[in-house]
């Protein structure tokens, strides 16, 4: 298992993490879900599964050119659908998928499960390579 672990503030302030080397070109997104990270109905909030889904097709999208999972890709329009409730003190894993593309743009879908199986919630995406460059000079995606 390769982690990318508190790379970002938003994996700290969270508490999740990637996971790129599950050798099947998938990344996965991981969290134990606690009361920070519920609503005010107790369950998981839609936008941090959301979030989650995003992060897996994100890195899915870069284990197409970078075996460390950390080339960067663009969420270019992304459709979640919300299926079953978490609770705090389940483990959530999110897996990205592509399911096709060419040569600058990718079609990825995710899965966010419970660690009982329970599915959580879906997403569909488009997701755009960026060259790093283009980033660290503030240019046009």
């Amino acid at each position: 298992m390769a982690l990318i672990e508190n790379e970002t503030g938003a994996q700290r302030t969270l508490g999740y993490v990637l996971d790129v080397e599950g050798g099947d070109g998938c990344a996965r997104c991981m969290l134990t879900m606690t009361e920070a990270h519920a609503n005010r109905h107790g369950v998981l909030h839609g936008g941090i599964a959301a979030l989650m889904l995003d992060n897996a097709m994100g890195a899915t999208g870069s284990l197409t050119v970078d075996a460390t999972g950390r080339s960067p890709f663009l969420t270019i329009s992304m459709a979640t659908n919300f299926v079953g409730p978490a609770h705090v003190g389940q483990r959530l894993t999110a897996t990205g998928r592509v399911t096709g593309g060419g040569k600058s743009l990718l079609f990825i879908e995710a899965r966010l499960e419970a660690d009982n199986g329970r599915l959580i919630a879906t997403a569909t995406g488009v997701f755009k390579r960026v060259p790093r460059e283009k980033l660290e000079h503030g240019g046009d995606a």
